[in-house]
């Protein structure tokens, strides 16, 4: 079974590639989604925040209080990196679950997407990682349209996310998901990588 590892900036079309690699057969696991699942009202994770960063981020009724979080967790970057350091490590225990549960169902494969895929180290449980790319001006478009936010606010995004070079760099492929370049042409380079 392979696993593939997928990343990219915001707006450079991580989802569009995921649902084509779905069709291929490939079981989608979002880190996002996993995160969010590890957030239960009373999970060990919420315990674990709570002791990073202070009770008064978990509302009376035990769920996380996820605008105080953020705001004390971005504050600086060692309160960033110490938010990354109590979440990673719990979300990759999970996809390792997953992916093993997945093994004994004899999928084809899984796919990781994840924004943070090399920071977090979930790209050591992959077999090789893609890096989708689009240039600013379209990812701009996507996210404002995909988001209905302004073109300040997509910036900020934009922004407070590694370069381009950064995701070209570190991935074994990179997928252009913008014309000239045809998409189901991008897909069959990482199916055929995945057969090798």
């Amino acid at each position: 079974m392979k696993i593939i590892g997928l990343t990219g900036q915001t707006g450079a079309g991580k989802s569009t590639v995921c649902k084509a690699l779905e069709k291929e057969g490939y079981f989608h696991i979002d880190a996002d989604r996993v995160y969010k699942s590890l957030l239960t009202p009373g999970s060990e994770l919420i315990g674990k925040l709570e002791s990073a960063f202070g009770g008064d981020i978990v509302l009376p009724d035990g769920t996380l209080d996820r605008k105080a979080l953020s705001k004390k967790a971005f504050k600086t970057p060692r309160t960033a990196s110490l938010l990354s350091e109590v979440t990673h490590p719990a979300v990759i225990e999970k996809i390792n679950e997953i992916i093993r549960e997945k093994e004994a169902e004899n999928v084809k494969g899984v796919l990781i997407d994840a924004i943070g895929l090399f920071e977090s180290g979930a790209s050591e449980l992959c077999d090789f990682t893609v890096s989708v790319t689009a240039p600013e001006e379209i990812r701009l478009q996507r996210i404002t349209q995909r988001d209905n936010i302004s073109v300040e606010e997509a910036l900020l995004r934009i922004n407070a996310q590694k370069d381009e070079e950064f995701f070209v760099k570190n991935a074994d492929i990179v997928i252009r998901n913008f014309p000239p370049h045809d998409l189901e042409s991008e897909i069959k380079r990482i199916t055929e990588y995945g057969q090798k």
